[in-house]
């Protein structure tokens, strides 16, 4: 028999955060988070998505152990611009028994049922950013990259079995540094920049509140009303999101592109701190930190997160100029290779820009919906 907690204070918080590091135990792919930074997060510290409506935690519990957990919310921002009525669906972990999942969704349905939404849709974001976010689908023969999701191949039937669909798949690129043209797409770039009488800037922490407004000037006019699951974030959700990326930042892999003062593109790329954080066990102190000043020069690889250009700029190479610059930062600095991820596969421009640089589909990541 399974039965359902209902996470309540710090102590059960903590609970449902060490729930994967039994279930991945031995698994060399699984990449442990920082515990104290996830603690902070689920307490809706730096947390835009909790900041929009109000979320439930559950764990799932057989023969006297924590078997499974999962995440509930209402983003009530994008229902009232969306006109929705819809429930999300986060962190989801489970053992290999559909008693465990269907007590889990059945918890989530009944409490968004509860509460007037008509469909429940994710695994998304915990944050509302670009962090665990799907199921992985295809993609299993290593670990994810930097804030990337990682689960069994079993997953997939779980939704499956729960009456789950597919809503859309979100892809991840690879581009090895080896198959990349740097001096052809450097030649092309420089004579887009000089014709469309752009340039490309770095990311200028001292100036926070203007790359912030300018990355917000962006994406208000970028993100396609068409998408269902996104809108514009207000200043304070990008604030918000840059905090947490903060202790991961590179500003050699941050731009934004700019004609004359207006802001017209922007790419944020971060070091596969994956690399350092596997070899944590989900914690800092008292010999991590230790551990993370060392890894962290041995870091190779690069994930480039977020990208979007203004409409008037589209097809006039600005995220290829971009990717040019990334490029040559990451060659300097002895990175081997890059993911672009995770693009949404409605958003054929950046999947072309990502092709059109090398990248080649590895992993996929599937985001689910059913109606309650």
């Amino acid at each position: 028999m399974v039965n359902i907690e209902v996470v309540r204070g710090k102590k059960a918080l903590k609970r449902f955060i060490d729930i994967p590091f039994q279930l991945y135990k031995g698994d060399p792919n699984w990449v442990p988070p920082l515990r104290g930074q996830l603690l902070k997060t689920l307490s809706g510290i730096n947390n835009g998505l909790f900041s929009n409506g109000v979320q439930e935690f559950f764990i799932a519990w057989k023969d006297g152990k924590p078997v499974g957990r999962i995440l509930t919310g209402i983003n009530e921002k994008l229902n009232r611009e969306k006109s929705k009525k819809e429930g999300y669906i986060s962190l989801f972990e489970s053992i290999n028994d559909k008693e465990v999942s269907r007590a889990l969704f059945d918890a989530t349905c009944s409490w968004l049922s509860e509460r007037g939404m008509d469909t429940v849709t994710g695994p998304v974001s915990p944050t509302g950013g670009d962090d665990s976010r799907g199921v992985l689908i295809k993609g299993f023969d290593g670990p994810p990259v930097l804030m990337n999701s990682y689960n069994p191949p079993y997953y997939e039937d779980l939704f499956l079995d729960y009456g789950f669909s597919k809503d859309m798949d979100l892809f991840a690129y690879y581009l090895s540094a080896e198959n990349l043209d740097v001096d052809r797409y450097y030649r092309v770039t420089e004579y887009a920049m000089k014709k469309f009488k752009f340039r490309i800037d770095k990311f200028d922490p001292k100036q926070l509140d203007r790359e912030i407004r300018d990355v917000k000037k962006i994406l208000d006019v970028s993100m396609p009303e068409t998408w269902e699951h996104l809108v514009p974030p207000s200043l304070e959700e990008i604030r918000a999101e840059f905090n947490t990326l903060v202790k991961f930042m590179d500003r050699d892999f941050v731009y934004i592109a700019r004609s004359g003062d207006e802001p017209i593109g922007f790419i944020v790329a971060l070091p596969d701190y994956n690399q350092v954080l596997r070899r944590l066990n989900g914690r800092l102190l008292p010999f991590g930190f230790l551990k993370y000043l060392w890894y962290r020069r041995k870091i190779t690889g690069v994930r480039i997160f977020i990208q979007f250009v203004v409409p008037a700029f589209r097809n006039k190479a600005v995220i290829n100029a971009i990717y040019c610059r990334l490029m040559l930062e990451g060659k300097r600095k002895g990175y081997t290779h890059a993911e672009g991820s995770t693009i949404a596969e409605m958003n054929k421009e950046s999947i072309r820009n990502v092709e059109g640089a090398g990248g080649k589909l590895y992993r996929i990541y599937r985001i689910y919906r059913k109606s309650i």
